[in-house]
């Protein structure tokens, strides 16, 4: 994880004042931020549709991030300092490929599936099949992964990138951009420390991937799956958000224990903290064992269309 020899001599020896931590922060937050605000207008009229209220509810809840994705890349696009990060998000890094979208997917469901049912042979939670449609689902699918894949190229993207570029050191982008990560979430509903602790750890386990599988989308798979599993399949709470629809209703008798929190949902618990640093105990030890090393955005002499 810690060999840096491709972000050596070519870099500047100072590091700039918007190249420090808080200020990439703050730059990260202001992105997220006024992108949503843009995403809200994008998605008002989903607000006025009357049939199935439940449904256009939840699309708009994740289309909103179709704002900070345009106002994400546009900023990339627009700051020649920050071009390379576009690199990340196609086809060029070696880990972005369909498989690992594929082995992505699998990982979310996989994941919070090992969560929720331990909270439902525990007793902790019941469901009831709601029976939406099949198109609903399909179509929340792919509103989902549009904002987990937003939350991955800010966080995993350009911050994890920048901070590379600014430290490095791999470890500091890899907490940082983490860290950030979970203090985004110290607003949401029912928020706690394990949960708190969870988000924080489920960023390392992204990061770790862009680290040593080198794909982004891989990241970007995980979280789409994961969130998708909790809130769109089993109706829980997704980071303290309840779902409006869902593949199975969540009875109102569910209770606080070791693998399920009532406010917070399963993110809440120690069962998933562990479920998560043992899955990013095994991606180090793997990565350390069979890791290659990533695209490297910064070395590369831009293209005559990134100069322009």
């Amino acid at each position: 994880m810690e060999n840096e020899k491709n972000l050596g001599g070519s870099l500047p020896q100072k590091r700039k004042f918007t190249d420090h931590l808080l200020v990439l922060y703050a730059g990260t937050v202001a992105l997220l931020l006024l992108g949503q605000i843009l995403g809200s207008f994008l998605v008002l009229p989903l607000m006025f549709v009357k049939k199935n209220t439940a449904f256009w509810v939840a699309m708009a809840t994740y289309l909103m991030f179709a704002g900070a994705w345009i106002l994400l890349l546009l900023y990339l696009r627009l700051s020649k300092k920050n071009r390379p990060i576009l690199r990340t998000l196609g086809s060029e890094p070696a880990g972005n490929r369909g498989k690992f979208l594929l082995l992505g997917l699998g990982l979310g469901f996989g994941l919070n599936g090992v969560c929720i049912l331990a909270a439902w042979l525990h007793g902790d939670i019941s469901l009831t099949l709601s029976h939406p449609s099949l198109g609903g689902m399909a179509l929340l699918f792919a509103a989902v992964f549009l904002q987990s894949a937003l939350e991955e190229a800010a966080c995993r993207g350009f911050l994890y990138q920048r901070l590379r570029r600014s430290y490095r050191r791999a470890w500091v982008a890899i907490f940082g951009n983490s860290l950030l990560f979970a203090l985004l979430h110290l607003t949401n509903p029912g928020v706690n420390a394990l949960s708190v602790v969870n988000i924080f750890v489920i960023g390392v386990f992204f990061s770790l991937m862009v680290c040593y599988l080198d794909s982004l989308w891989c990241a970007m798979a995980v979280h789409a799956a994961w969130n998708y599993t909790q809130n769109i399949l089993f109706g829980l709470p997704n980071s303290g958000i309840a779902a409006t629809y869902s593949l199975f209703r969540l009875d109102s008798a569910a209770r606080n224990s070791f693998a399920y929190n009532r406010a917070f949902g399963i993110e809440g618990t120690v069962f998933a903290d562990l479920v998560i640093i043992a899955a990013c105990v095994g991606l180090y030890l793997w990565g350390r064992k069979h890791g290659k090393e990533p695209l490297d955005i910064w070395t590369r002499e831009p293209s005559p269309v990134e100069e322009n």
